[in-house]
Parts: C-alpha cells; structure tokens; sequence
C-alpha cells in the first residue's frame, strides 16, 4: 500500500503568531516537505492546482520536476489536475516531459477542482463541468495511447494527423486516478477505463465514502476490468498528532477554529467525529485509520493533508516526521498483511510496464519497442512507413482487447441482449449517469 501526504500551498496567516509566508517562502517549503517524505519513507507527494490567491499552485508539473530532481525514489502526483480547464494537449505532453525526467515516478489525479471562477478565467463555461471532463479525458486518452491522433470534439479546435511528444515513458502512459467526492459520473467515468478513484473525503462523513467507491467498485467489474474487490482506490485523510492527545488537540484548535474553509463552523469535536479529521496520539490516528479499511475494503494509496490552516512550517516538518516513522509503518504492516493475494498494490510504473509486456506475450505479440517512429521534414513531422505499421499494430491489438474485454464482462452481455447492434461503437460513454 502506498502513504503519501498532498498539499494545496495555501497561504494562510498563523492564527497565534499572526505571522505569514511569502509566496517564495511557501513554494520552498512545499519542495522541503516533499523531499523530507521521501527521507521518513513516506511514498507519495501530491500538490494541488489552483489559479488565484491565497495559492500558489498555479504550475504543478515545474514544482513536481524540481522535486523529482532532488528525490530518488518519491512518487509524484497531483492532487488534483484540472482536466476541464487545461487544455488536453498540454497536459499530455506536461506530464509525458515530467515521467520521462522523473524515470516514471509521476502519476496524476484529475479533477474539476472546488473554485468556479476558475472556468471562466480559461474560457469555459462550469455549467458543462461533467461534459468537458468527459470529453476532455477522452481526447487525453487517445493522445497517450495513439501515436496519431484525428479528433474532433465540442470543446476544443479539431486534431488532424496530431502526435503529443514526448510519447510516454516505455509506451506506458502515466497512471491515472479519477478525483472526486460526490459526482457518480466521475466515478462511473474512471470504471469504464479501468483508472484508479481517488476519493478526497477529508470533509465527508464515512457512508458517504463509501457510497462512492462502492458505485465505482461495481462499475469496474461492470466493464470487465477484474472484481470489484481489485479496483485501484485512493483516500485522502488529514491528522494532527503529538505523543498524548490532549497535547495534540489543545495545539492543533487554534489552527482548526480559523481555517479558512471550516473554520467558525462545527466545533473541533463534531468535526473530528463525522470526518477522517484525527486529533490525538500516534496510535489514535493508527486506529482511525485501520478502520478505513472496514469502510472501503482494501485499496492501494493513503494521502493526508497536514500543512493547512496556518501551521507553522517547524509543526508541519514535524508532523511528516511523526507520520512517516510511527503512524505509516504500522499502517503499512497491518494493512499489507490483510490484503488478499489478488488485491493489486498501489500502482507504479514498473509495475504497469510488466502488466503490458505479459499481456503481449499472452497474446503472442512481440515485446514493445521503443526504437524512434517518426520522419521529419522542412515543416511537418509524422510516422515514418516502419513507425505507421507499427503504430496501426497497436490501435488493432488495444481495440480487440477491449472489444474481448467487453463481450466477457456484464457490460458486453447487456449489449449482446439489447435489441441493437453489438458493435465496439456501442460500448457504454464514461458520460452515463447510471
């Protein structure tokens, strides 16, 4: 299982000292937080996306590729992308440069974030959230998948002949997670592609989380990626600990009654009571966590938020510290020795690389080559005759694999039984609201 922590870099004036950072100040401790993760063996650093003040998360992939010059072996992740605001294109190639740069070490969560000026801003409209992040991620996919691309879609100008560059590290594009708390479509969404769901719930009661992975626990089985029980789930979680908890709670309530987003409203207790929110010991938040399992079953990545609300730096240093060598060793103990042999483990790259090469051998097709596909001239670039070959090989065996995939799975028997054609075109949108 993997442990992480994710940051949205508010900045946010201490509540007690009245003291502030600088954007300069803010940016520089994000980057000391993610290297000091890696040092305390934590195995994800995620950082947020937002386009206006009190943030300064505006470039992920620039802060993502400073810290993956300075780590080794931290995985990189978002946390989240917004795939309704960003233009596809360039989120494939952004975050193609950066798993190249960090030898794999990225994946993505995509979101359409929680600040709704942020559509106009880069001219959408938020009233079609669903339908650009539908549509968008389809064209994203593509782009990572086909090494030509012709598109055509309502949302952005067409693609003739398109090749997004550089192409995914090995062939493998990074892993994706589908982040959202309370829209269906998006669960519905990262079933139907077999992508991870990353449920942020640090504001959200547990039967509401559950609700959620549960739909898209069923989805997935639904089209035929595997059992329910072996869908990719991620969580999100925030904490504050100190050796006794009475310590931790009379520390951590200033912070909490002044936080920007539910500061003056319930009460630290109410709080910590309907929410992941853990206030006290190490092993309180140990057992608090255990118990996620009861709730979502088993799955793959634990994130925490743990330098928000004003938090001096020093507290939050100490609080990755706190997490990385008391709390996660024994989550990760327990929680690994619990998980059935044919749960998956948190994705990686390494891993992704191994599941399409042994799928090619099973299907008797010679090993991916990462030899150079393309010829280049005065103004256009395109496939060489060798590198369009190869590249038709790739669309006929994905297409057939899922055309197989589908007629195995209850989605593909729903379609044999339906009074219209069974063709690959009927294949269930990942827009449905079912």
């Amino acid at each position: 299982m993997q442990f992480g922590i994710f940051s949205i870099a508010d900045i946010t004036p201490d509540p007690v000292t009245g003291k502030i950072a600088t954007e300069h100040e803010r940016l520089r401790r994000v980057v000391e937080m993610a290297t000091l993760a890696e040092q305390v063996g934590l195995d994800v650093f995620a950082l947020g996306e937002h386009h206006n003040p009190p943030f300064v998360t505006s470039s992920p992939t620039t802060t993502l590729g400073f810290i993956a010059g300075k780590t080794s072996r931290l995985l990189l992740s978002t946390a989240t992308t917004l795939i309704t605001t960003n233009d596809p294109v360039k989120i494939a190639e952004d975050y193609a440069m950066l798993q190249h740069l960090s030898e794999g070490r990225v994946d993505l969560v995509m979101g359409r974030g929680n600040t709704g000026p942020v559509y106009p801003w880069f001219g959408q409209d938020i009233r079609q959230g669903i339908n650009l992040a539908v549509e968008n991620y389809h064209l994203l996919h593509r782009l990572w998948t086909e090494d030509v691309v012709d598109w055509e879609g309502e949302f952005r100008t067409p693609l003739q002949q398109f090749t997004a560059t550089p192409r995914p590290l090995d062939g493998v594009p990074p892993f994706v997670w589908h982040g959202s708390i309370r829209s269906p479509q998006i669960a519905e969404q990262a079933a139907f592609y077999g992508d991870g769901f990353f449920h942020n719930n640090i504001f959200w009661p547990p039967r509401h989380t559950k609700q959620m992975v549960d739909l898209y626990r069923q989805r997935f089985e639904h089209y035929g990626h595997g059992t329910a029980d072996q869908a990719i789930v991620g969580l999100g979680g925030q904490f504050f600990a100190r050796d006794n908890s009475q310590d931790a709670v009379r520390e951590f309530r200033p912070y909490f009654d002044n936080a920007p987003v539910y500061g003056h409203g319930p009460s630290l207790e109410d709080f910590t009571r309907e929410t992941p929110l853990t206030v006290g010991s190490p092993d309180q938040v140990i057992e608090r966590y255990l118990g996620m399992r009861d709730v979502v079953g088993d799955y793959q990545r634990q994130l925490f938020l743990v330098d928000h609300a004003g938090l001096p730096h020093q507290t939050v240093l100490e609080q990755i510290e706190i997490l990385g060598t008391r709390i996660v060793p024994v989550l990760r103990r327990e929680l690994d020795a619990l998980r059935p042999a044919h749960v998956p483990d948190g994705p990686t790259h390494a891993a992704l690389v191994a599941a399409r090469d042994a799928a090619l051998a099973a299907d008797g097709e010679k090993p991916h080559s990462d030899a150079y596909r393309f010829g280049t001239g005065d103004n256009w670039t395109g496939l060489t005759a060798e590198g369009g070959e190869e590249a038709r090989r790739q669309v006929m065996l994905r297409e057939r694999r899922a055309q197989q995939r589908l007629a195995d799975a209850p989605a593909g028997q729903e379609l044999a039984g339906s009074a219209g054609s069974s063709s690959s075109d009927d294949a269930p949108s990942a827009a449905s609201d079912e």
